[in-house]
């Protein structure tokens, strides 16, 4: 609904290690961290070498991976983890995290949150950056900051998940990425897998980074700052950093894609190009502009009762009514008019006009945000001391301070409805009633005879978010090898949300006029201030708004969201007894977690006095939940032929919520690696996921969607026998109906309408190959993952369009009792709409595919080459909502590739790291779609299809003893975004979809020193 994205050279001998653990190996190594052990930060104890050309390598101590609490000293492990080290994300030109991560081809099935949605209503609110893997959403996707969980941020009512925007990007070393579902080892979200952001281990010195990325066209600028310093001493350590990031504001008019005229695209011409049915403008004899964000605004245009129009006029038609025959001899007849001078007759000074001739197209609308701005200013501190005590244990702490602020600039419609009689009618004090009072009280209860549909301009709205979050731990060792941690976190969000909205109380008082002797009007009680609205003319329609009665009904209005989160967990590690073939090892501990949330909006927002715009109730609430867990790892075989090795991993997990009651949840998985060069495995697990709080406690919002889709519009037109002609002419609707107001959505939170938990299955199956071939040759591996993943019983949210559907397409429709989904949808005055949908429990989501790595590695002269290609294929990503419902798979649809893939190159030697990548998105279309589900062909209707998607990058590194330099350029081809029919969530032309590249080419400088 709219709102009203490598590492260090390698020696020979350390080739094999670094391959595990950089490669994605769905065998799962990983660069790893450790709890409990002396592994900082949850990280990995590396010491620094040299190769014989001088190039610094890490050397890993000790690993233990994402996907398992148990260290491990071998390369493999039961889920598949994907590893992207900080040199990989400062070559492809990332400059924040979030970047990194919504650019990963395991996150291209489907669309990201981040700073292009700003005007859209999004959980999190706007400027709010998530992440969803495999499609299933942020709220079931669990993010680590070494190894501890990251609390919600954000504003509004629906802060659920963690906002990127709070990472650390300077200190962090490394990102794992668990693609597998982990509920029984990390909790009840991680259903689609986890992302751990693992900070440098230990930092000596002072470094300080900068970077900066221009547009090659301007607008969406990046600049990032930051400095990180440390010092370890005999027995303690502390280091930290802060870096400040701004993003400069791209809007439409920056891109020509997204500042041409948008079109419909309806209809294909005889060359094979859409548009022979779009409708062409008489006025500019080109084809019809329609808004930008594919909204349907209309201005410049006036609202009436059906009037006779002047004769001659026919051509531009009437607004969708069905006239009897004996209309005739020429009568046109128009209840929406443009301004037109020279028109003399019918409705003087005005011409008629139907759905196709209403301007809806403004020029200030280049002025929205394509691209929202956002100021980030983050801090990370955290530190230890050894206590040569309670098993030589170490305190710890970690702090984590962020301050966002971001903005968006959007584009207003302003209506001013003009009451029966109104003196501010002017010449048209004549016209008949139009429609009854609107329900906001804006006319003062007086019936309506005309409405001006005006271009107001962009609007503001802005976001001020605080968050924190802090830790103390401890963790050292019980005797032989086993080990412990604990610690308590607390995290806290506070964001202050702002924007510029219309009063409908201040509409009400400046209609209440007299005459102020000068041949105007003024407000009959000034008290307290009251500008009184314009008269209506041409140039009211047109946009022309005094200055004092813009300022006088449009004020500041100001919520606030308060989400907090504490966290208590102790755990311990290590070996329980020996096996003939190794050491069965465990791991058990308990977690205890509390969260709140107080969303206050700005009172006229919660006394429903925001004009035009969504209204919301108060959302608050509180959930607890206790968790224990245990995991055990048994070796089976070791070191034999045709079992080099054979484990398996057993988790299990109990969950009791305050809201939901208890659950357990279990995970069983298996790797066997039967020859040196061949490793297999698979698991097997379940979920248990609680609704988050704004699914549960969302205060009632009120939001509008457009008239078009009242389910009885044109009614009469359809086949008599269909279900909802039946209901529609039940309801004693005119045959030439069509609704005139925008529909009111109502939405509520679940708690009060029996929302229950949702159930999961996971199912993941892989294999790596590591060939042995003569050095001369080089190494490759080749990695595949398979995962099906079912969610049964899912929290989402129903929409108001799926109400009406499901109401008016019942047989028959039951419009009189309180059961139903037609008891959620009523008509009031004028057979105005309103819809009452909230949050459910959906039927069935089912995500399967396919996951491949292959890297190669080869010295090539004085150098290093590496190639590492990634292939995520998305068999399907389907859902229904109820079990009477087909399960609809969108994979291969518009913003639902089934392909997307990643190729890098890189050659290292001496001093000089040389970069190229490759992002792929393949082709997609909604017509396989449509004509399988719903038995229609749209393609010579609509351009429903893209063609594969690709852009390059390409960067040099040069580094000296304590410093270095990286230039590079981003999307190389200046490639743009491809164009389909304004029939979806478009951009201008464009999909909206995070995996296309909005900025075009873009510059990058990269600067780092150390001291």
């Amino acid at each position: 609904m709219r709102l009203t994205n490598r590492s260090s050279g390698f020696t020979r001998n350390q080739l094999t290690l670094a391959l595990a653990a950089v490669l994605l190996l769905p065998a799962g190594t990983a660069f790893a961290q450790e709890a409990g052990q002396d592994a900082q930060q949850e990280g990995t104890d590396v010491e620094e070498t040299t190769t014989p050309e001088g190039a610094p390598v890490q050397v890993l101590d000790r690993m233990v991976v994402t996907g398992s609490r148990i260290s491990r000293d071998t390369f493999n492990s039961v889920s598949p983890v994907q590893v992207i080290t900080r040199e990989e994300t400062t070559a492809a030109g990332f400059s924040s995290t979030a970047g990194v991560l919504q650019s990963n081809s395991v996150t291209g099935g489907s669309s990201q949150i981040n700073n292009a949605y700003g005007g859209f209503v999004v959980n999190g609110g706007p400027g709010v950056n998530t992440l969803s893997l495999r499609g299933l959403g942020a709220t079931r996707t669990l993010l680590l900051l070494n190894g501890r969980r990251v609390s919600p941020a954000g504003s509004r009512g629906s802060v659920g998940s963690a906002d990127l925007n709070v990472l650390p990007n300077m200190s962090i070393d490394h990102i794992e990425i668990l693609k597998d579902g982990a509920s029984s080892i990390y909790g009840s979200d991680a259903v689609a897998g986890v992302v751990n952001i693992i900070t440098k281990p230990k930092v000596d010195g002072v470094t300080v980074d900068f970077q900066h990325n221009a547009t090659a066209d301007g607008g969406g600028e990046e600049t990032r700052g930051g400095i990180m310093l440390g010092k370890t001493g005999d027995r303690w350590r502390v280091s930290g950093s802060m870096e400040i990031y701004q993003r400069a504001e791209m809007t439409f008019g920056d891109r020509d894609w997204a500042s041409n005229c948008p079109l419909p695209l309806v209809g294909r011409n005889a060359d094979g190009s859409y548009g022979a049915d779009d409708y062409i403008d008489p006025v500019t004899g080109q084809p019809k502009c329609w808004t930008i964000d594919n909204g349907g605004v209309t201005i410049n245009t006036l609202g009436t009762a059906y009037l006779l129009g002047q004769p001659g006029l026919g051509s531009l038609g009437y607004y969708g009514t069905y006239f009897p025959e004996e209309w005739e001899g020429g009568l046109d007849f128009f209840n929406r008019w443009r301004p037109n001078p020279g028109v003399t007759q019918g409705l003087a000074g005005f011409e008629g006009v139907d759905v196709y001739g209403r301007d809806s197209f403004d020029p200030q609308m280049l002025r929205e945000s394509l691209v929202s701005p956002t100021k980030n200013y983050t801090g990370f501190l955290e530190g230890g001391f050894d206590l040569q005590a309670l098993g030589d244990a170490e305190l710890y702490f970690e702090g984590l301070f962020h301050r966002r602020e971001s903005s968006q600039n959007g584009y207003l419609q302003h209506t001013i409805d003009y009451p029966v009689g109104s003196p501010l009618l002017g010449d048209l004090s004549w016209l008949p009633r139009f429609a009854n009072a609107p329900a906001d009280g804006s006319t003062n209860g007086l019936p309506i005879a005309a409405r001006a549909f005006v271009g107001w301009g962009i609007y503001k709205n802005w976001q001020e978010v605080d968050f924190y979050r802090t830790t103390l731990g401890l963790r050292g060792d019980l005797g032989s090898e086993w080990n412990y941690d604990t610690y308590f976190s607390y995290a806290r969000s506070d964001a202050d949300y702002y924007t510029e909205n219309r009063l409908t109380d201040r509409i009400a008082r400046s209609f209440d006029v007299v005459p102020d002797g000068a041949g105007g009007f003024a407000c009959r009680n000034p008290a307290g201030g009251c500008v009184a609205a314009p008269v209506l003319t041409g140039a009211v329609i047109g946009g022309q708004l005094p200055a004092e009665y813009r300022d006088w009904i449009m004020d500041d209005t100001r919520g606030n969201t308060l989400y907090t989160e504490s966290t208590f967990n102790a755990g311990v590690n290590g070996p329980l007894f020996d096996l003939p073939y190794g050491t069965v090892s465990a791991a058990f501990g308990f977690e205890y977690r509390e969260q709140k949330i107080d969303d206050t909006p700005d009172p006229n927002s919660i006394a429903n006095n925001l004009y035009g715009f969504t209204a919301s109730q108060p959302t608050r609430g509180t959930d607890s939940v206790q968790e224990a867990y245990a995991e055990i790892e048994v070796p089976v075989l070791s070191n034999l032929p045709f079992a080099q090795e054979l484990t398996f991993n057993f988790s299990g997990r109990y969950t009791d919520y305050d809201s939901y009651g208890d659950d357990t949840t279990w995970k069983v998985g298996m790797l066997y690696t039967p020859v040196s060069w061949l490793s297999l495995r698979a698991s097997r697990g379940t979920s248990f996921r609680a609704p988050a709080l704004f699914e549960q406690f969302l205060g009632a919002t009120s939001g509008f969607l457009g008239a078009n889709i009242d389910p009885c519009n044109n009614w009469a037109s359809r086949n008599p026998s269909t279900p909802r002609y039946i209901n529609c002419a039940s309801l004693n609707l005119p045959n030439n109906f069509n609704q005139t107001n925008s529909v009111t959505v109502i939405t509520r939170g679940g708690a009060e309408t029996g929302l229950a938990a949702e159930t999961s299955v996971a199912v993941t199956a892989g294999l790596v190959l590591q060939p042995e071939f003569p050095e001369w040759f080089g190494d490759l591996s080749f990695a595949a993952d398979y995962y099906d993943i079912k969610v049964d019983n899912g929290v989402a949210r129903l929409g108001g369009q799926q109400v009406l559907n499901l109401c008016y397409d019942s047989q028959p429709a039951d419009f009189s009792s309180n059961a139903g989904f037609c008891s959620l949808a009523s008509r009031g005055p004028n057979n105005a709409l309103s819809v009452t949908t909230g949050y459910v429990n959906i039927s069935e989501s089912v995500v399967r595919g396919w996951d491949f790595t292959t890297r190669y590695v080869r010295d090539i002269g004085p150098g290093t080459f590496r190639a590492t290609a990634l292939v995520s294929n998305y068999l399907t990503q389907a859902g229904r909502t109820f079990p009477t419902d087909p399960l609809r798979n969108v994979t291969g649809t518009v913003a639902a590739p089934q392909y997307t893939g990643q190729l890098e190159l890189s050659y290292r030697v001496k001093n000089w790291f040389l970069f190229g990548g490759v992002d792929w998105v393949e082709s997609t279309n909604d017509y396989d779609y449509y004509d399988e589900y719903f038995d229609t062909d749209y393609r010579d209707t609509y351009l429903m299809e893209t063609d594969d998607y690709f852009t390059y990058n390409t960067s040099v590194q040069y580094s000296g003893d304590d410093w270095s330099a990286r230039v590079g350029v981003r999307n190389l081809s200046d490639k743009q975004p491809p164009i389909i029919s304004a029939y979806t969530n478009t951009l201008g032309n464009a999909p909206l979809y995070s995996g296309y590249d909005f900025f075009g080419r873009t510059f990058f400088l990269n600067l780092t020193k150390s001291f």
